[in-house]
């Protein structure tokens, strides 16, 4: 399932990223990989924050789009 429709404050483990080479590489710098585990933390809109690691991270809505999780 897409990420933006994942529920919160629930441990996802990351399946597949839909996006261009050089968004995956950006994403992949920050932390958002295959088989890592993520978290929504909230969503407005379409847009959400995560928890990746230590840290968070706003995606806005085209890029949650293509972020699917299980």
């Amino acid at each position: 399932m897409p990420i933006t429709i994942a529920p919160l404050n629930t441990i996802l483990t990351i399946v597949k990223l839909f996006v261009d080479e050089k968004t995956k590489r950006h994403l992949e710098n920050l932390g958002v990989l295959v088989n890592s585990e993520i978290m929504v933390i909230s969503k407005n809109d379409g847009n959400i924050i995560v928890k990746v690691k230590d840290g968070r991270l706003a995606l806005n809505k085209d890029v949650a789009l293509k972020i699917f999780v299980r």
